[in-house]
């Protein structure tokens, strides 16, 4: 389970004690940790999302969950008549909150998954062309629980994989079978082969062949007519790299496709405005729109059941016994 035992900011140690007690103007009686190692006094919210905030904690639910549910950056401040600067700084600090609970993911250790591949787009500024938009948004989520592994937003090019493949490659240091399925984008399986290769030695003469690591399996299923093309056709299903031959080979044609990544792009667009199609409440730069991302990747992972699995993805997955409650968010300490 999640530790959310309170640590001195000095010197890490978890031996607190509490010292005092005070009052707050909407949060109730608090208290002030005293550490029984280097004698230091700190507030029982230091370093946590509600540190400084003044607000009721109420209000604060509705505005994430608002924002989380398809209302614009406007609409909220006008409906919960807060400042936009007060917004972002709610948003901002959910950046934290993403990357501990990232970092608590990744130390858990999996026999088997498969993870979806999938790309979204939105403008950023103006109205640019596809290619030159900072809206490309690739979203990596595991097959079975739904938990996503990445929600990685900028420009469509290999800067962009290779910042979400980091990720992936992190996740095979702690899992011993898993399997990469995309729709059509060869550039997952050839970034991922640079990152995550290794070497196949023989004992024959010449260099030895580079493979995927063992147990990793990548997958492309080519998708529309290719009639009007030159040259030799691909195949609907392909393997875009050489994989171990100690790997296990059990995916099927049916199984390689992204259908659920696809629907949860679809959803993105209903819950996240700057996704909105026709509308002028897209993205004015990338920080916003990856601050926005990560809002809800903390929602949809940790906090809300999905409709279909009945289950959170965290706990589908895992890595929580159960849900995590907006307290327990909230008391989650902050990344830097």
């Amino acid at each position: 389970m999640l530790d959310l035992t309170p640590t001195c900011p000095s010197c890490n140690s978890k031996n607190i004690k509490i010292h005092t007690h005070y009052e707050t103007k909407n949060h109730g009686q608090r208290v002030i940790n005293e550490c029984n190692e280097c004698h230091r006094c700190f507030s029982s919210t230091f370093n946590t999302f509600l540190a400084g905030i003044r607000k009721p904690i109420s209000l604060v639910i509705q505005v994430i969950k608002s924002r989380t549910e398809g209302l614009g950056l406007n609409a909220v401040c006008r409906t919960f008549e807060i400042s936009k600067n007060t917004l972002i700084n709610w948003e901002s600090r959910f950046s934290g909150i993403k990357k501990t609970l990232l970092l608590y993911a990744l130390v858990h250790n999996f026999l088997k998954l498969t993870i979806e591949g999938d790309e979204v787009y939105t403008r950023v500024g103006k109205n640019v062309a596809p290619d030159e938009s900072l809206g490309w948004t690739v979203v990596l989520m595991d097959r079975a629980s739904r938990f996503l592994w990445e929600l990685q937003c900028g420009k469509k090019d290999r800067q962009l994989f290779r910042k979400a493949l980091r990720t992936l490659n992190k996740i095979i240091a702690k899992t011993k079978d898993i399997s990469l399925i995309t729709d059509g984008e060869r550039r997952y399986g050839n970034i991922l082969f640079e990152i995550c290769h290794e070497l196949i030695y023989t004992g024959k003469k010449g260099r030895p062949r580079k493979t995927l690591k063992n147990g990793v399996k990548v997958r492309i299923k080519n998708k529309g007519s290719q009639a009007h093309k030159k040259g030799p056709k691909r195949q609907k299903y392909q393997a875009p790299q050489p994989e171990h031959p100690e790997t296990i080979q059990d995916i099927v044609n049916k199984d390689i496709h992204a259908n659920h990544c696809e629907a949860f792009n679809s959803s993105l667009r209903r819950r996240n405005s700057t996704f909105r199609r026709r509308t002028n409440t897209y993205a004015k730069n990338e920080n916003g729109l990856q601050r926005t991302l990560d809002v809800l990747w903390v929602i949809h992972n940790f906090i809300r059941t999905h409709f279909t699995i009945k289950q959170v993805p965290a706990v589908a997955l895992g890595i929580l016994d159960k849900k995590l409650s907006w307290d327990e968010l909230f008391m989650i300490p902050v990344a830097a």
